[in-house]
Protein backbone atom coordinates (compact mmCIF):
# COMPACT_ATOMS: atom_id res chain seq x y z
CA UNK A 1 0.00 0.00 0.00
CA UNK A 2 1.39 3.80 -0.82
CA UNK A 3 0.66 6.92 0.29
CA UNK A 4 1.48 9.73 -0.98
CA UNK A 5 3.79 12.13 0.94
CA UNK A 6 4.55 14.73 -1.28
CA UNK A 7 4.90 16.89 -4.24
CA UNK A 8 7.84 18.86 -5.72
CA UNK A 9 8.32 20.42 -8.97
CA UNK A 10 11.58 20.79 -10.95
CA UNK A 11 12.49 21.96 -14.46
CA UNK A 12 14.54 21.33 -16.61
CA UNK A 13 17.13 23.56 -18.80
CA UNK A 14 14.57 24.55 -21.04
CA UNK A 15 11.97 25.57 -18.63
CA UNK A 16 9.56 22.61 -18.78
CA UNK A 17 8.08 21.80 -15.38
CA UNK A 18 8.01 18.50 -13.87
CA UNK A 19 5.81 17.85 -11.18
CA UNK A 20 7.38 14.43 -8.55
CA UNK A 21 5.30 12.48 -6.50
CA UNK A 22 7.01 11.01 -3.48
CA UNK A 23 4.99 8.16 -2.38
CA UNK A 24 6.31 6.20 0.72
CA UNK A 25 4.83 2.07 0.97
CA UNK A 26 3.08 1.68 4.40
CA UNK A 27 2.22 -1.71 5.65
CA UNK A 28 -0.01 -2.46 9.08
CA UNK A 29 2.35 -5.24 10.96
CA UNK A 30 -1.19 -6.09 12.42
CA UNK A 31 -1.67 -6.32 16.60
CA UNK A 32 0.82 -8.85 17.49
CA UNK A 33 3.64 -6.27 17.03
CA UNK A 34 3.63 -2.56 18.94
CA UNK A 35 5.42 -0.73 16.21
CA UNK A 36 2.53 -0.08 14.42
CA UNK A 37 2.44 1.15 11.08
CA UNK A 38 6.13 0.54 9.16
CA UNK A 39 6.77 2.69 6.42
CA UNK A 40 9.54 1.68 3.61
CA UNK A 41 11.58 4.12 1.46
CA UNK A 42 10.13 6.60 -0.23
CA UNK A 43 9.81 6.16 -4.12
CA UNK A 44 10.00 8.82 -6.73
CA UNK A 45 7.49 9.28 -9.45
CA UNK A 46 6.42 12.06 -11.99
CA UNK A 47 2.40 12.66 -12.32
CA UNK A 48 2.67 10.50 -15.26
CA UNK A 49 3.86 7.49 -13.60
CA UNK A 50 7.54 7.71 -15.02
CA UNK A 51 10.37 6.59 -12.75
CA UNK A 52 12.88 9.22 -11.25
CA UNK A 53 15.99 8.96 -9.07
CA UNK A 54 17.13 11.45 -6.94
CA UNK A 55 21.19 12.42 -7.70
CA UNK A 56 21.86 14.99 -4.77
CA UNK A 57 21.73 18.64 -5.03
CA UNK A 58 18.37 19.43 -6.28
CA UNK A 59 18.61 17.27 -9.11
CA UNK A 60 16.78 14.47 -10.18
CA UNK A 61 16.82 12.13 -13.12
CA UNK A 62 13.58 11.15 -14.81
CA UNK A 63 13.60 7.98 -17.32
CA UNK A 64 10.92 8.19 -20.08
CA UNK A 65 9.84 5.76 -22.39
CA UNK A 66 11.35 5.98 -25.42
CA UNK A 67 14.09 8.37 -24.52
CA UNK A 68 17.73 7.25 -25.34
CA UNK A 69 19.02 9.25 -21.85
CA UNK A 70 17.45 10.60 -19.36
CA UNK A 71 15.97 13.94 -18.76
CA UNK A 72 17.57 16.15 -15.72
CA UNK A 73 15.21 18.22 -13.86
CA UNK A 74 16.05 20.65 -11.12
CA UNK A 75 14.42 22.44 -7.97
CA UNK A 76 14.88 24.95 -5.56
CA UNK A 77 12.69 22.58 -2.99
CA UNK A 78 14.70 23.15 0.26
CA UNK A 79 14.28 19.46 1.49
CA UNK A 80 16.40 18.87 -1.43
CA UNK A 81 19.10 21.75 -2.14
Amino acid sequence: MSEHERTIMAFDDQGREVIIDILVSVKELGELTRAGPVSGEPALRTREGHPVTYLGAGEFSVTLPGEESDLIVRTSDPDFT
